[in-house]
This record gives structure tokens, C-alpha cells and sequence, in this order.
């Protein structure tokens, strides 16, 4: 993955923004949760001063993955469509104390840097985006499903075979 490394303070005072487009495969730690790494996620981020004067990056991820549809065990085309707000802190205490101040659970608050790497946050946001449990709305081929669910078969069925006759 390109090193894109910013001052995030600086970023967000400054109202700076950046964006572009990121091969699934240059994002190592998302490529290990898709069932290959094809695709792209276009991402932005955009900084800015929240009204009570914490700065804050509006970070955004936009693409397809291919997951294994956890239902039929077929990979399928995952649309990603996320955007958060991330509010910055100095350090942990400052973090903790925005948390506090703020009280608005749709807002993420996280120690910034004088040296973060963008991209690092954008796979995070990506990750962050992906189903907890991955399936097709409809699976493609569900006659192996619907089999296994006709053909239930009772377990003492299976110990008769086992007792000699």
C-alpha cells in the first residue's frame, strides 16, 4: 500500500482533503477477509473543525469485495458503503474527555498523530464496513441447502446401523 503519511491535526485545521482509489490486494488485513483480493475501494477523507473546536476527518469507503456467503459457501460481490466521522485527541486522556463532552455515540474519537498514515485508517474504515455474518440475499444454488434440510435424518437411525444383528 502507498505510504501516505499526514499530520492529522494540521489536516483537519487546515480543512484538507484527500481521496483516491486502493487495489482489495494492497490492503493486506482486509484481502485476508475477502474470498479473494479483486476489487477496489475508492475512499476519501476530509478534515475540519467540529463547532466546539475538536478537529475531526470525515473519512468515507466505497467499493465491491468478494465474500464467502457464510448460507451456501459460494463467494459473492459485497457492496461497501461507509462513511464515519472521526474526532481527535492529543492523547487518551484528551480522547476520553471529547468522548465525554461530546456524548454522540455516531461519532468515533481517536488520538491523532503528527505522522499518521492515511491509508492505514481508510483499510481500518473499509473493515470496519464489511457484514459480521457475509450472505447472499438470495443464494444462487440453494438445492444442496434444501436437501440437507429435507433429509433429516434422526440420530438413532444412525446407532441401528451399528447395533449387530
Amino acid at each position: 500500500m502507498n505510504a501516505l503519511v499526514i499530520d492529522t491535526f494540521e489536516f483537519c485545521r487546515t480543512n484538507s482533503s484527500r481521496d483516491g482509489v486502493t487495489p482489495v490486494a494492497e490492503m493486506t488485513r482486509l484481502a485476508k477477509e475477502c474470498a479473494d483480493a479483486s476489487g477496489e475501494i475508492a475512499w476519501k477523507a476530509v478534515g475540519s473543525t467540529h463547532k466546539l473546536g475538536f478537529p475531526q476527518m470525515t473519512l468515507s469507503v466505497n467499493g465491491i469485495v468478494q465474500l464467502i456467503c457464510q448460507r451456501c459457501l459460494q463467494p459473492y460481490a459485497h457492496h461497501l458503503d461507509s462513511s464515519t466521522v472521526l474526532m481527535l485527541g492529543k492523547d487518551d486522556e484528551q480522547a476520553d474527555e471529547i468522548e465525554a463532552t461530546i456524548d454522540d455515540e455516531s461519532i468515533d474519537v481517536i488520538v491523532g498523530s503528527r505522522n499518521m498514515e492515511l491509508m492505514y485508517l481508510v483499510e481500518d474504515e473499509a473493515l470496519l464496513a464489511l457484514p459480521q455474518s457475509p450472505r447472499h440475499d438470495v443464494c444462487p444454488d440453494s438445492s444442496l441447502l434444501d436437501k440437507a434440510k429435507s433429509e433429516k435424518i434422526s440420530p438413532f437411525d444412525a446407532l441401528k446401523s451399528l447395533k449387530p444383528e
